[in-house]
């Protein structure tokens, strides 16, 4: 009898066994017990058994389409037999003499053929455990190049959408970048330093500037961030560090940051945050990358004019609600689901800026504080995003 825990044998033997273990401890006294059986029974007959461990091996297990292990098969002579369940042992002891029966059958076959290859030497069996092993190496390398196949695409898919965000995100950079040169140009040259003034700019005009420049160095950093973060899109993860937050006030803070912007198209801003909405549960910062960047959408496709609301509910005990709401294109129902990818952008996105992986930001942050986010249509038109947080308990 022989036995081997790592690669299969290649054995010639009349008969060959396969004995499946895995390393559950309820399993090893019933193995015991049909190894000790087997034992008794090789000072009589002339056999092979190999031992596989299916955590070794995964591929024989497959390959046997086995579901449940301890496992004795019969591989050889054909046909092949599996013996399984608690009883093992005495479902041996039942088939026992009807596979040496089927042995000697196998024998007498081979000594009739006694067929000789071209030298004269005679033409040797071909060994079943051979032949499982080349089937089980052939699955491994099948799986193994399927997964080899899918790791291809989806690097190919990763630098796709990477030279697309960079040829984007060089485009989108110019914007801000020009916008904070210029005001910091106008400073620089309005600048007497021996008298240590601002001249020819009234101090709210300084102000002013000063303010229009660090928005834009707040906005350069943004594209980044969100940049980064969804290029670890592949991680299971998302860190976040929660704590108590006020959400509307964290709401009202983004707005004032972005005041500049939605008085610049002349939005009118409508605000429905109730007192006594509660505290929510959550990171402070990934949340105003949310509200910043669904704000930020809003003020994008709101046209002139338009109209841009916010507003906080108490939906349960456990949940608050947030929306935010515009009057812009809206968006088409078929695209609601696909708008959260990190690499789609819808048709009207093209001539905007923005590289199409804020919303997938958004949702990868709402994930992470096990709450949800959807988009709506609003009944006058425009979208509504939703997005729900845990209330702080008290």
């Amino acid at each position: 009898m022989q036995v081997s825990q790592d690669q299969p044998i290649y054995s010639d033997a009349p008969l060959q066994l396969l004995l499946f273990v895995d390393g559950r401890p309820k399993s090893k006294p019933q193995v015991q017990r049909i190894r000790s059986y087997l034992k008794e029974l090789q000072a009589d007959y002339n056999f092979d058994l190999q031992i596989i461990d299916v955590g070794q091996q995964p591929y024989l297990a497959e390959h046997f389409k086995l579901v449940a292990t301890p496992a004795l098969i019969k591989i050889h002579p054909e046909p092949r037999q599996i013996l399984a369940g608690s009883n093992i042992t005495g479902e041996l002891k039942t088939w026992w003499p009807r596979w040496q029966a089927a042995v000697d059958a196998y024998l007498e076959l081979q000594s009739g053929l006694h067929e000789n290859d071209e030298n004269g030497r005679l033409r040797e069996p071909k060994s079943s455990i051979r032949s499982v092993a080349v089937s089980a190496e052939l699955i491994r390398l099948s799986d193994e190049i399927f997964r080899l196949k899918q790791e291809k695409e989806k690097l190919q898919e990763q630098i796709q959408f990477k030279d697309r965000v960079i040829a984007i995100l060089a485009h989108d950079l110019r914007n801000p970048l020009t916008a904070a040169s210029i005001a910091i140009d106008t400073l620089q040259s309005n600048y007497n330093p021996q008298k240590g003034e601002f001249e020819r700019l009234t101090p709210k005009m300084t102000l002013h500037l000063f303010k229009h420049a660090r928005n834009q160095a707040k906005t350069i950093d943004r594209m980044i961030t969100d940049l980064l973060q969804v290029d670890r899109g592949n991680e299971r993860e998302f860190p976040i560090q929660p704590q108590k937050v006020d959400i509307g006030k964290l709401c009202l803070e983004v707005l004032e940051e972005l005041r500049d912007r939605y008085i610049a198209k002349s939005h009118k801003i409508k605000k429905d945050i109730p007192k006594d909405l509660p505290n929510v549960y959550a990171d402070p910062e990934r949340i105003r990358q949310v509200l910043i960047n669904l704000l930020d959408n809003a003020i994008k496709y709101t046209p002139e004019g338009g109209d841009i609301s916010v507003c906080g509910l108490h939906r349960t005990s456990q949940k608050v609600q947030f929306s935010i709401g515009d009057t812009g294109p809206g968006i088409p129902e078929e695209n609601r689901d696909r708008i959260f990818e990190n690499h789609y952008r819808l048709e009207r996105d093209q001539g905007k800026e923005g590289y199409g992986i804020g919303l997938c930001l958004c949702q990868r942050i709402i994930q992470a504080h096990y709450g949800q986010i959807w988009v709506d249509t609003a009944p006058d038109g425009g979208a509504w995003f939703h997005f729900t947080l845990p209330v702080y308990p008290t």
